[in-house]
């Protein structure tokens, strides 16, 4: 192999200016959720001019090239949605539309586009195919599994899948492997209490569902605090509470939303139907009644050991021993490409997007209006996602 992590990494330096031009398109017109008509139209159109032949699937685009057509398949991913989020910075390419990119899709995606235009110059060196997934709706938890089910990993079947995350906070460039179980799964439920509405007055002529999903909001901290075990990380938060429409009304229903977080999956299965039980408890002994549900939900993101290995020696090939840092612990955080990573072997790792110590202008948390990330990391995702995809290729 002729190709080599010092050049990769200057290839991808002399594309700089292409992947920030389709970053900050990218960001300036963001789009949520699972249709991303422009942001879709525009990444095939990218790929397109690369030499590509990008397919829609499950809303998202798959592309794939092919050097010797070993059999061997990696799959990289990007993730493009965003937030609806209204945009508080002074970028002079903000979004006006009532999204943002918050979390750094638009990065990712433009990475993704930078590895492509990459490869298609290490054709030759590919001893297989390269998959090259967008992906819509991470946020909502949606996107990962609709392309699953529309069959991302057929025709050709990837053995191996790679991602990369920025993460505001941690200083620039510097990469992230979390060992094992690295990020919680999460689970979205909703709990809505049946009450019966009646005048604020006369409450004893009703049954208030107010009064009901109060004792359920706090009656579920007990589950963590006396059902789980205390070497077990498990967080139940509510983030949202609704009812009723005038002052001196008692309404007909409440509704309570929230998440589950936690690195096990029978435990957040378990934790969703306690929630259920103590609720339907509670509101029986109140005289009403409670049905919970789950709205979505991600597993806990799992890196298989050979393949954090192999994308961990990739980055201190590309940047130094001292620009890569290994974790041993996670964090609470959740991201749908860990449904990728329960069928086949996946790394996920974070790339440090800046820090206020750096910038004053950076190191705001994720998902905030006011969040800016460092643009000089661009090529260096692209860079990991190239030599990546080389290095688990040449692999015989």
């Amino acid at each position: 192999m002729s190709f080599s992590a010092k050049n990769i990494l200057a290839e991808a330096k002399a594309l700089q200016t292409a992947i920030i031009n389709d970053r900050r398109h990218l960001h300036t017109a963001p789009e949520a959720g699972a249709d991303l008509p422009n942001t879709r139209s525009y990444v095939a159109e990218r790929l397109r001019e690369m030499g590509y032949q990008p397919r829609e699937l499950a809303g998202g685009i798959v592309a794939e090239i092919t050097g010797r057509p070993t059999g061997r398949c990696i799959l990289l991913r990007a993730d493009m949605d965003a937030l609806r989020v209204t945009e508080q910075t002074d970028l002079p390419f903000r979004s006006e539309n009532g999204c943002m990119h918050a979390c750094g899709h638009d990065m990712h995606a433009a990475m993704l586009l930078g590895a492509a235009q990459l490869l298609r110059s290490h054709t030759d060196e590919l001893n297989g195919t390269v998959k090259l997934v967008f992906q819509p709706d991470e946020e909502g938890f949606t996107g990962a599994k609709a392309m699953l089910k529309a069959g991302v990993l057929r025709d050709p079947a990837p053995q191996a899948g790679f991602a990369l995350h920025v993460n505001s906070g941690t200083p620039s460039g510097l990469v992230l492997c979390g060992e094992g179980t690295f990020m919680a799964g999460c689970t979205l439920f909703r709990v809505t209490v049946h009450g019966t509405g009646c005048h604020g007055a006369m409450p004893e002529t009703g049954v208030d569902p107010i009064n009901i999903a109060a004792h359920i909001y706090l009656a579920l901290q007990e589950l963590i605090a006396r059902e789980i075990p205390a070497k077990s990380p498990a967080v139940v938060t509510v983030g949202r509470f609704s009812a009723g429409d005038a002052p001196n009304i008692i309404p007909s229903t409440a509704v309570l939303e929230g998440t589950i977080r936690s690195f096990d999956r029978n435990l957040s299965e378990t934790l969703l139907r306690r929630i259920g039980e103590v609720a339907q408890g509670i509101a029986s002994a109140f005289r009403g009644s409670a049905e919970t549900c789950e709205i979505v939900s991600a597993p806990p993101l799992h890196n298989d050991d050979a393949m954090l290995d192999l994308s961990t020696a990739c980055a201190q090939e590309l940047f130094g021993d001292a620009s890569v840092y290994r974790l041993r612990e996670g964090g609470m955080g959740s991201e749908d490409f860990a449904s990728y990573t329960y069928e086949l072997p996946c790394a996920y790792l974070l790339l440090g997007a800046g820090t206020a110590q750096e910038d004053s202008r950076y190191g705001k948390p994720m998902h905030n209006p006011q969040v800016i990330f460092n643009e000089d990391i661009l090529p260096r995702g692209a860079a990991l996602h190239t030599l990546t995809a080389l290095r688990y290729l040449e692999r015989t």
